[in-house]
C-alpha cells in the first residue's frame, strides 16, 4: 500500500515550524498556521501509529497509540503548570477526569453507534472489555476521587505518602493490565464475529481490514516509528505555542480554567478518536474499545505517577480530588458502562447514551 506523502511531509513542516516559532511571541496570523500544522501533525501521528501497530498486531497495537498520547498529555500538563502565570493546581485533575469522559463516554459511545448504525450490532467481547472497565474505574477512584474524601490534608489534594501509594497502585494496575492484554489473556481483547470467535487471518488481526495479513515490512515500520516521534515532539512543542492563546481566549469567554483541561484533553485524544471510528467502521469493535478504555487508563496510570514525581520540583499543591458535579458524571458514566459491556454486544441506541454523557460533562464544565 503506498504511503501518502502528506503524512511525511507534515511531520517534518511541523518540526521546522516549532524551530522557527519557538520562544518567541508569534502573531495572529502565524498561531493560525501552527494550528493548522498542529492538527495536521496528529493527523500524521495517527496514520504512522497505526503502522507501527500494525506490525505488531492486536491487542499490543493498541497500546502503541495510547502510550504515545499519553506522552502528549502528561508533557503538555507540565509544560503548563511551569509556565502559566494563573493557578494551575487543577489542571492536571481537570485533563486526566476530561480524558477519562472523552474515551470511555466519547470514543466508545461514538464507535458504538457508527458500527451499529452500519452492521446493526456492535459486537465486541465482553470479557476483556469488563476487565478494562474495572480497572478504569479503580484508578479513577483511587486518584480522583478519593482525595476529596481524605482528611490528612484539607481541600481535595492528597498527602505525601498518599499521593505516593496512588501513584504505585496506578503503575502496579496498569502494569497488570498490560500484562493480561499483551501476555496472558491477550485473546480475550481480539475482535470477535457475531458469534463470538476470534477474528483472525493467519498470524495477524487483519486490523484494517485491506486484505492483506502480513504486516509492514521493517524498512516503512522504522520510517513511519521515525516520524511518529517527530509528530509527537511537534505536537507537544507547536502546542504549548498555542496554549496562551488557548488560555486567553478561555479567559476572554469568561469560562472556567477547566475548559483548558477539556481543550488539551480533546487534542491528545483525536488520534485514538479517529483510529477508533476507523476500526468501528470496519466492524472491529474491539479494537475501538481497547483504544478508548486504555486511553483512560494510560491517562490515569501514566499521567498520575509522573505528575507525583515531578510535584517534587513544582511549586503549589496538586489538586486531584472531583468536586461533587464531578463524581456524579463519573458515577453515572460508569453505571452505563457496565450494562453496555456486560452483554457484549450494543445498539445504536447505547453509543448515543454515551454521547449525551459527554455532551452533559461538556456543557456543565463550561457553565458549572
Amino acid at each position: 500500500m503506498p504511503r501518502p506523502l502528506w503524512t511525511s511531509l507534515t511531520p517534518v513542516l511541523a518540526a521546522l515550524l516549532l524551530a522557527a516559532t519557538w520562544g518567541r511571541h508569534p502573531g495572529a496570523a502565524v498561531l493560525t498556521l501552527v494550528a493548522v500544522v498542529l492538527v495536521g501533525a496528529v493527523l500524521a501521528a495517527v496514520h504512522h501509529a497505526e503502522v507501527v501497530a500494525h506490525r505488531v498486531g492486536e491487542p499490543l497495537g493498541s497500546l502503541v497509540l495510547a502510550v504515545a498520547v499519553t506522552v502528549i498529555e502528561v508533557a503538555l500538563i507540565i509544560t503548563l503548570m511551569i509556565t502559566a502565570d494563573k493557578d494551575t493546581s487543577g489542571l492536571a485533575r481537570d485533563t486526566v477526569f476530561a480524558a477519562v469522559m472523552i474515551s470511555i463516554n466519547g470514543i466508545l459511545g461514538l464507535s458504538l453507534l457508527v458500527s451499529a448504525l452500519k452492521h446493526h450490532l456492535a459486537v465486541f467481547n465482553p470479557e476483556g472489555t469488563g476487565s478494562m472497565l474495572a480497572t478504569v474505574v479503580t484508578l479513577a477512584t483511587v486518584c480522583l476521587v478519593l482525595p476529596s474524601f481524605t482528611m490528612s490534608e484539607p481541600g481535595p489534594v492528597y498527602t505525601g505518602p498518599q499521593l505516593a501509594f496512588a501513584a504505585i497502585a496506578s503503575l502496579v494496575l496498569y502494569g497488570l493490565f498490560v500484562f493480561t492484554q499483551t501476555i496472558r489473556h491477550r485473546d480475550f481483547f481480539l475482535p470477535v464475529d457475531r458469534d463470538g470467535e476470534t477474528l483472525r487471518t493467519g498470524d495477524h488481526v487483519d486490523a484494517d481490514d485491506d486484505g492483506h495479513a502480513d504486516p509492514p515490512d521493517n524498512r516503512t515500520t522504522a520510517w513511519s516509528a521515525g516520524l511518529l516521534v517527530v509528530s509527537l515532539v511537534a505536537v507537544v512543542g507547536l502546542a504549548k505555542i498555542v496554549s496562551p492563546a488557548i488560555e486567553d481566549g478561555v479567559a476572554a469567554v469568561g469560562f472556567p480554567n477547566a475548559v483548558v483541561g477539556v481543550a488539551i484533553a480533546l487534542l491528545v485524544l483525536l488520534p485514538e478518536s479517529i483510529a477508533a471510528v476507523r476500526a468501528a467502521a470496519r466492524e472491529r469493535v474491539q479494537v475501538s474499545l481497547n483504544l478508548a478504555f486504555g486511553s483512560a487508563m494510560a491517562s490515569i496510570g501514566l499521567t498520575i505517577p509522573t505528575l507525583a514525581v515531578a510535584s517534587i520540583w513544582l511549586d503549589g499543591p496538586l489538586s486531584l480530588g472531583l468536586d461533587n458535579v464531578q463524581i456524579v458524571l463519573l458515577f453515572l458514566t460508569v453505571v452505563v458502562a457496565i450494562l453496555t459491556v456486560v452483554p457484549g454486544r450494543a445498539k445504536p441506541l447505547q453509543g448515543g447514551v454515551h454521547l449525551v454523557l459527554l455532551a452533559a460533562f461538556i456543557f456543565l464544565t463550561i457553565a458549572p
